[in-house]
């Protein structure tokens, strides 16, 4: 038996199995969240989870509290789970920059609009909620600058907002959600470095909230500050928490996917044991998550983008996962409670980031953060490789040109392993002929054959191992730059040549698909043909599997491939020719 060609094609066959996996990955993911709906909305009056709940209205102005949490925390006072009643909800439209009501919700001048250099984002009065997030600094469709990549958002296509508030004993969103007052409706912080956004709260009794949302320059963080003055007679106590709520829509993110890879869609925290907790919708619906932890965040994450909650790193937070009865996903933090006096201040405060999947910046801002960049179990050597390949790419200015150094420095790494390989396989390939031979001498007889061809081996000094264990060796850095060029934000929309303008998803007109192809096939011809014919056909079908495969791939990922393959390709040619000349001359 041809133990090289065997181990060969096995390793070729389970990369194959990987992409089909991840393929029906894919699939699976897309019918989890149409299953998520069903089974939510099945048998019961219930609001589909992409659209805004239309309960009938309790209360004085209909702005009660929706899904919100309790504050179940050691020292704390706990609130009422206040889970069925009808959510506030407007409408932005981004295109025209305004807002439009919705039926059975707020008017739209309850909405308030701040811009600054990275972030255009609508509060809604009714609560302060954060109810869109648009990235100035990203688009959404590279085909039009004008309008940027919408983030947070709150509509008849999509549900996902930011929610924060007092709850508790004495919290003022504990019976219905706070309606704020604001000295303007539009905020730019224009030449500023900063810019601060006041909401105003107050009572009869003396008990004044300003809900301060404070805006910086080149920066994706929002600092959220409730500041309470209690004038009252009475002392106070209340618990700050923050929330993000979304549907179970997929993501849109402009870029990446395809068939090779379907990006994580959940939420995610961070624990004691466990640094980086991911948490899928469904998963979020059968098993709710809830844990103490001190400092901490919490957040939802999609390709490319993420939002989270980033509470006081000194102070025991409750942080926790479900699914409401209407179909929304939750993921918040409850912190501990708060108690002033009468006559004295207070304040309790805590961190929004709404923003790209930036790993350098998100590290600075929290422990673990930069965690949701998710590189997998080959996280160590995907890395190092990332590192590189921003070094490469401030000294050259074009990713797809980083990523053709990069390749070819990683090619120079394994270089003399590759040798190894491409000189055992010209080896094999120069005695093809006495192999044959000792094929059709012993057909008969397999034990005589493989005891010849391992004496013919042991004579050529040739290790039938030797082609195929330098390939594996280097497989896993070969999937780690997979998901490292996968998970990589700053490939999106990024240019490379000519008609290659967003090196994040498939080659419009397949020119780099088929370049790996056929690099594929003419390598198979330097290789010894297999002896056996049901691998010779599987062998020949491999480079038309792989390139339909790769029809879908982002450009990045098949940039790589293809200047691997060259690479590989002209290794193994030199010394073919160098074996081949020297036997001859033998």
């Amino acid at each position: 038996m041809d133990i090289q060609r065997t181990l060969l094609i096995g390793a070729i066959m389970l990369l194959s199995f990987m992409l089909l996996t991840e393929w029906v990955n894919f699939q699976e993911a897309k019918e989890e969240v149409v299953s998520t709906e069903t089974r939510l909305t099945s048998g019961s009056a219930v609001a589909p989870a992409n659209t805004l709940p239309d309960d009938a209205n309790t209360g004085s102005n209909g702005d009660l509290p929706s899904t919100l949490p309790s504050s179940t925390i050691e020292g704390t006072v706990d609130a009422a789970d206040t889970d069925d009643i009808p959510e506030v909800g407007i409408a932005v439209d981004t295109a025209n920059n305004t807002t439009t009501a919705v039926p059975s919700v707020a008017p739209s001048n309850d909405i308030i609009q701040v811009f600054t250099d990275n972030l255009q984002v609508a509060i809604d009065l009714n609560g302060g909620d954060v109810v869109e997030v648009a990235l100035a600094q990203f688009l959404a469709d590279i085909d039009d600058p004008e309008t940027p990549f919408v983030l947070l958002e709150n509509n008849s296509q999509r549900v996902y907002v930011a929610q924060s508030g007092l709850i508790g004993k004495d919290g003022i969103d504990s019976k219905q959600r706070a309606k704020y007052q604001s000295v303007s409706r539009r905020y730019d912080m224009g030449s500023s470095d900063t810019l601060q956004v006041d909401l105003l709260w107050s009572n009869e009794a003396g008990l004044s909230v300003t809900k301060r949302f404070s805006f910086h320059r080149d920066s994706y963080v929002v600092d959220v500050d409730f500041i309470i003055d209690n004038q009252s007679s009475t002392r106070w106590q209340g618990n700050l928490f923050g929330q993000i709520k979304r549907d179970s829509s997929a993501a849109e993110t402009g870029g990446g996917g395809g068939m090779g890879m379907q990006p994580f869609l959940g939420a995610a925290t961070t624990t004691p044991d466990d640094r980086f907790k991911k948490f899928s919708f469904d998963k979020m619906l059968k098993e709710p998550f809830r844990e103490q932890n001190t400092g901490g965040w919490i957040a939802m994450i999609q390709h490319y983008f993420l939002s989270a909650w980033i509470p006081n790193p000194d102070k025991t937070h409750t942080y926790s996962t479900r699914v409401t009865s209407t179909g929304f996903n939750i993921a918040g933090f409850t912190s501990p409670a708060v108690i002033i006096d009468p006559g004295n201040q207070g304040e309790v405060s805590a961190r929004f980031y709404a923003g790209p999947k930036d790993q350098y910046s998100l590290q600075e801002i929290s422990p673990f953060l930069e965690l949701s960049v998710d590189y997998g179990w080959l996280w160590w050597v995907a890395q190092p490789l990332f590192w590189l390949l921003t070094k490469i790419f401030a000294v050259v200015g074009n990713w797809g040109a980083a990523i053709i150094l990069l390749t070819v420095l990683i090619k120079a790494v394994f270089f003399k392993l590759s040798a190894t390989s491409y000189k055992s396989m010209a080896n094999m390939r120069r005695v093809q002929p006495k192999m044959a031979d000792i094929r059709e001498q012993y057909a008969d007889d397999k034990q005589k054959q493989s005891q010849a061809m391992m004496e013919l081996y042991k004579k050529e000094k040739i290790n039938p191992m030797g082609g195929c264990l330098p390939i594996l060796v280097q497989m896993p850095v070969f999937i780690a730059l997979y998901w490292m060029l996968m998970e990589s934000v700053e490939l999106r929309h990024a240019p490379f040549i000519l008609w290659i303008n967003d090196l994040s998803v498939m080659d419009p007109y397949f020119v780099l698909p088929l370049m790996m192809g056929a690099s594929m096939f003419f390598m198979q011809k330097l290789n010894p043909p297999p002896p056996d014919p049901m691998q010779a056909k599987i062998m020949q079908w491999l480079p038309v599997i792989f390139t339909f495969f790769f029809l879908w791939f982002p450009a990045g990922l098949v940039l790589y491939w293809v200047v691997n393959n060259l690479l590989s390709m002209a290794q193994q040619y030199v010394i073919t020719r160098q074996i081949e000349n020297a036997s001859a001359k033998a």
